[in-house]
């Protein structure tokens, strides 16, 4: 056949193919009219004059159909999908140069307690290193939020309200760990009751004491001081509805059921969230997907034992005690 035209990529003055003859194309080059195949170039001599071809194509081979991957009309990326790079390269390939995004929450992590010490000063007797903040601006982090950190403010509700409330102008949410709880030298509590925020205790094992609520309309949440709390107390209710202003729409952890490789007890009257590691696959029991064990006692302030955990393993408030081999509800991390 005859070559009558090269047709490049991005040539956009197509010449139409005249019949008995053949137009060189190359790959991502728009096919001619009166063409209905391509030919690929190594079932040809690929001469450039006059071609000629050893095999034959079926109609439509080798040509890409306008619409094949987003045809007109169709949603090509629907609200609440998290961006990622396949995202943001189609939101281009359809001729987009913005979106339209949630903007992330800015989140102020204040840790109190004037035992918290900053590593890696020296310890004195009675004194621990901070590591709350660090938790809590790691998980924060890790969804997007925009987080600035108070680190060990003292127990003083004087200090407190001072370190704090010149900086909630342009703070959507302030997050605090410690002075909550039922003794004396509460801080937050002591400085937040009666102003908006709400402090009671939550039939949860660990992360009993709680508060949520405003000040001077800013949303504050109130965790307990432990760590191993203070991450369960951020799994159970920070992360769902932070995800949820995010735009998100699946806001909760993946949950299954395993058997457990040892005993469980529980105490009465309490959702106890106990540290595990989650092992897949099914060991034979239908709906049942792998097994899971124990990381560490209950202890709200065996931070180690987090380190080596996957998984919550979750026991309703009316189980006190869960035997080894039986079937329990596992949440995924």
């Amino acid at each position: 056949l005859p070559v009558a035209a090269d047709i490049p990529a991005g040539r956009t003055d197509v010449p139409p193919l005249e019949p008995g003859t053949a137009h060189r194309i190359m790959t991502g080059a728009p096919v001619p009219p009166g063409a209905d195949s391509v030919v690929v170039v190594e079932r040809t001599d690929a001469g450039t004059g006059r071609v000629r071809v050893f095999a034959t194509v079926d109609p439509g081979a080798h040509i890409r159909r306008s619409g094949e991957d987003v045809a007109a009309g169709a949603t090509a990326l629907a609200a609440g999908t998290v961006l990622g790079p396949a995202h943001l390269g189609l939101a281009s390939a359809i001729g987009l140069d913005r979106l339209a995004v949630y903007e992330p929450p800015r989140v102020l992590v204040v840790s109190t307690g004037t035992e918290l010490v900053l590593p890696p000063e020296p310890l004195r007797h009675g004194q621990i290193y901070e590591s709350n903040s660090i938790m809590l601006a790691a998980a924060l982090t890790a969804l997007g939020c925009r987080v600035e950190t108070l680190r060990s403010v003292a127990d003083d509700v004087d200090t407190f309200r001072a370190a704090v409330e010149s900086r909630l102008p342009g703070t959507d949410l302030v997050i605090t760990s410690g002075g909550v709880s039922a003794g004396a030298y509460e801080v937050v509590k002591d400085a937040l009751t009666g102003i908006g925020v709400r402090f009671t205790k939550v039939a949860m094992q660990p992360g009993g004491p709680q508060g949520c609520g405003h000040w001077d309309g800013v949303p504050v949440v109130t965790l307990p001081g432990n760590p191993v709390s203070v991450l369960v107390s951020f799994e159970a209710f920070v992360r769902p509805a932070l995800l949820s202003a995010l735009g998100h729409t699946d806001v909760d952890r993946r949950r299954v059921r395993a058997r457990l490789t040892e005993d469980l007890t529980s105490p009465a009257g309490k959702r106890q969230f106990r540290r595990g590691h989650h092992t897949p696959g099914s060991p034979g029991r239908g709906h049942v997907t792998g097994v899971v064990g124990p990381r560490g006692g209950p202890g709200s302030h065996l931070l180690a034992a987090f380190t080596e955990a996957n998984c919550l393993i979750v026991l309703p408030e009316d189980t006190t005690a869960a035997p080894a081999d039986s079937e329990v509800d596992v949440l995924l991390l």
